[in-house]
C-alpha cells in the first residue's frame, strides 16, 4: 500500500490539498525506466482508483464518480485513470487556489486598512490555529456524524483555517462555529464534549479581541454562550 494510515487522516481534514497530494505521489511511484505501463504502475493506479472510489463514495469532495470501471486490461485501465487523475488535480488545485485567494484577499484588506478589522495577538491566533487543527481531526475520526455533516464542518474549519490572520475584517466564520457546536452537541451528546470544548475555546478567544475592538468593558460575557462554567456541566 502506498497511502499510509497518517496520509489518510491528513486527506480527510484536507481533502483538496490531499488530493492532490495523493495523485503526486501515485504519480511518484510510476516506473520511469520501463516502457508503457508494467505491472508495479497498474498496481498503484488502481489503488489509487479505489482511493478515489471511496472520496467520492464518502461525499469528501464533490466530484462525480469516474465515468469507467476496471476492466482488467491493463493498457486500458491505466490509461483512462491516469487521464481521469489529471482532471481531477487540475479541479483540487483551482479549488484550493480560491481558498488561498479568498485568505489572502481578507488578510490584505484588513493589512491595507480599507476597513475595520479586528485584531488577534500573536498567542491568540497561534493558539486559535491549534484548537482548530485538533477539532478537525476529532471530527475527520468521529463515527456518529453522518458523512455529508462531517464534510461540511471539516470544509467550514479548512475556510475558516485558511483566513486566520492576525488582522481579520469581519467574525462571522469563527461565530458560525457556535451553532455547529450545538448541533454537533445535538447528535453525539456526551461524546461531542471533545468537539464542543474547543470550539467554546476558539468563541472565548474571538469573543476576547472582539470586545477589545469594540471597546466593550472589560470581563464582558459571551451573550449567546452564557456562564461558561454551566454550559460545561451540561456537557
Amino acid at each position: 500500500m502506498i497511502f499510509t494510515e497518517e496520509f489518510l487522516a491528513n486527506l480527510k481534514t484536507e481533502p483538496f490539498e490531499g488530493t492532490v497530494q495523493m495523485i503526486r505521489i501515485a504519480r511518484g511511484n510510476f516506473l520511469d525506466d520501463v516502457e508503457g505501463w508494467s505491472d508495479h504502475d497498474y498496481q498503484v493506479l488502481l489503488e489509487t482508483f479505489a482511493l478515489i472510489s471511496e472520496i467520492v463514495e464518502s461525499k469528501l469532495l464533490e466530484i462525480n464518480q469516474p465515468n469507467f470501471t476496471i476492466s482488467g486490461n491493463k493498457e486500458q485501465d491505466c490509461g483512462k485513470i491516469n487521464t481521469y487523475l489529471s482532471a481531477l488535480e487540475e479541479y483540487c488545485v483551482s479549488e484550493s487556489s480560491k481558498l488561498k485567494v479568498e485568505s489572502y484577499r481578507s488578510h490584505f484588506k484588513a493589512s491595507l486598512g480599507a476597513g475595520f478589522a479586528y485584531e488577534f495577538s500573536q498567542g491568540d491566533l497561534e493558539r486559535i490555529q491549534k484548537l482548530i487543527n485538533e477539532t478537525r481531526e476529532l471530527i475527520a475520526k468521529s463515527n456518529g456524524l453522518e458523512k455529508d455533516h462531517q464534510r461540511r464542518l471539516l470544509a467550514r474549519l479548512e475556510k475558516l483555517q485558511a483566513e486566520m490572520h492576525k488582522k481579520v475584517s469581519d467574525l462571522d466564520r469563527f461565530w458560525g462555529l457556535i451553532g455547529d457546536a450545538g448541533v454537533v452537541l445535538g447528535k453525539l451528546g456526551k461524546d461531542a464534549k471533545p468537539i464542543v470544548d474547543r470550539i467554546k475555546e476558539i468563541a472565548d478567544i474571538v469573543w476576547q479581541t472582539q470586545s477589545r475592538s469594540e471597546e466593550l468593558p472589560s470581563g464582558t460575557q459571551i451573550p449567546l454562550l452564557g456562564d461558561k462554567s454551566k454550559t460545561d456541566s451540561e456537557v
